[in-house]
């Protein structure tokens, strides 16, 4: 099994560069670019932390999903085959 999910999360990771996302929405941009412009420069940098946390936790989120759709359709699959 633990060899199973090495094989998932190098498959959750190959595709992962398939994925860009590197801009911001227009949305995000209109709220954090004049909240960041209101903040000190030591604000900035707790309020860029939060960031990377929430982004972390985004992340790890997904990939977690990833391996239970993962293992939900290798068990549909399995099951149409029975």
């Amino acid at each position: 099994m633990k060899g199973l999910i090495s094989m998932i999360d190098a498959l959750y990771n190959y595709r992962q560069g398939d994925i860009h996302s590197t801009e911001f929405s227009d949305d995000f941009n209109k709220l954090c670019i004049p909240f960041e412009d209101s903040l000190s420069e030591e604000q900035i940098d707790v309020f860029h932390k939060i960031l990377d946390c929430v982004s972390e936790t985004a992340a790890a989120e997904m990939r977690a999903a990833y391996k239970v759709g993962f293992k939900d359709g290798a068990t549909m699959m399995q099951e149409i085959q029975d």
